[in-house]
């Protein structure tokens, strides 16, 4: 076999269209359509213009964090150019031009008031064509604008430059660099060469996005994976020692964060709580709720033994602070030694009850809305049930029920499903781990 390596893409670059009649009788006037119009057929002299170039494009595209990057562009259309200052001057809303970076030459900033030539700015932002402007007398620079009369500017130059904003977007600007020297004329190969650094100049500053993009996103996936890390630590164990009672959980998160959680305390007087809640949505936001929820419920469960109470108290201090929208289902159940068990289901899905002596099913319906819908609601509890010796109390979370067929991904699991395994592990008396 052979290897052959591919030839380095072709950078487009937009057609240029000359200026106006009336732009040039003002000393302004277009560019080339051609990308290599700044060349002039001397080897030596092209030569040195695109090891400049090609030098001032590397300074640029290396160039990573946005401010420095920025200001490199400018000074390097300085440099380039031969010109004494550059601006890179964006659109904002209403039409208003803002400099975004003034720079002078010798990599400085610019001194004094930022003034330009905004009658060619303007121009270049309508037409989106570079412009080249060269003044030979007062009357000139008056038809190009007081600023050029006042700051006795000789040449200007511009081109459209695509930037981005901090948000991603993208933005309309333009790359501006003018001189006073009587000495310095621009001419239509100094335009061309300007927009094509321009163009270079447009890829770098996408590189530059495409660049920070990929590092938040690595730097969010890492803060995921932590907190996905600390919020499987702070997984309770279930307890193994519980009179009484055979206990198992089992918990995976669907995304690297979840808003799904469990709880379980071991109170005085030999009894367990435990507790199953969901809050909706996925990511950071219902995970940070779920643990302020799992804090509450502890210190509530300290202090009182009735669940609806402490349910009551919990929603009182989570409601105000949940966003509209937000909102957190619930399952607590205290469990006695001799068998009894008080529930409180707050809108979370309905545990099942499989009562192994009667070869029957029951669900433990609502007791009231989820937490975080309604901020004065008091929940009330049901009467104490009993659990005789092989029954069974599955509560699971929406996610459990919702899986999906490894055959048919559009077949779930389902309620039903979950009943079927239920009832049958029952019937041979499956310990709690192997259900």
């Amino acid at each position: 076999m052979f290897f052959r390596k591919k030839k380095d893409p072709v950078v487009p670059v937009p057609p240029l269209v000359p200026a106006t009649p009336a732009a040039q009788s003002a000393g302004m006037a277009g560019v080339s359509t051609s990308s290599t119009a700044f060349l002039t057929g001397d080897q030596g002299s092209d030569q040195r213009t695109m090891a400049k170039l090609i030098a001032a494009i590397a300074r640029v595209t290396e160039a990573r964090d946005v401010e420095p990057l920025l200001e490199n562009i400018v000074d390097t259309s300085i440099e380039v150019t031969q010109a004494e200052r550059g601006f890179l001057i964006l659109k904002g809303a209403g039409d208003e031009l803002h400099v975004r970076v003034a720079r002078s030459r010798g990599q400085k900033p610019a001194e004094g008031g930022v003034r330009f030539s905004t009658s060619i700015v303007k121009r270049v932002f309508s037409d989106q064509e570079p412009v080249r402007a060269t003044v030979s007398s007062d009357t000139e620079a008056l038809e190009l604008g007081t600023s050029v009369f006042d700051l006795k500017l000789r040449a200007v130059m511009c081109v459209p430059l695509a930037t981005s904003s901090e948000s991603g977007e993208s933005q309309h600007g333009v790359l501006y660099v003018d001189s006073k020297a009587a000495t310095r004329e621009f001419s239509t190969k100094d335009l061309a060469l300007f927009n094509t650094l321009s163009q270079f100049i447009r890829i770098a500053l996408q590189n530059n996005r495409l660049h920070l993009d990929s590092l938040e996103k690595v730097r969010l996936e890492e803060s995921l994976d932590l907190a996905s890390q600390i919020q499987r630590d702070l997984m309770p164990q279930m307890p193994r020692d519980v009179p009484g009672w055979d206990t198992e959980a089992w918990f995976k998160p669907a995304e690297q964060t979840t808003g799904d959680f469990l709880e379980s305390l071991q109170l005085k007087g030999g009894r367990v709580a435990f507790a199953l809640g969901d809050v909706t949505g996925k990511g950071l936001g219902p995970a940070l709720i779920m643990e302020n929820a799992k804090g509450a419920l502890r210190s509530y469960l300290r202090m009182l033994d009735d669940p609806a109470k402490i349910v009551t108290l919990m929603n009182q201090d989570l409601a105000p602070r949940m966003d509209d929208g937000r909102f957190l289902t619930l399952f607590l159940g205290i469990f006695d030694a001799d068998g009894h068990a008080r529930f409180l289901n707050a809108g979370h899905t309905p545990p099942i009850l499989c009562r192994a002596r009667a070869s029957k099913m029951e669900t433990i319906p609502g007791h009231g809305p989820a937490l975080g819908m309604s901020d004065d609601y008091e929940y009330e509890s049901e009467e104490p049930r009993k659990l005789e010796k092989g029954d069974v109390l599955l509560a699971y979370t929406d996610g459990f029920d919702e899986a999906r067929s490894a055959k048919d991904p559009s077949v779930l699991f389902g309620e039903e499903g979950v009943r079927q395994v239920l009832e049958a592990e029952c019937k041979r008396g499956a310990s709690a781990r192997e259900i």
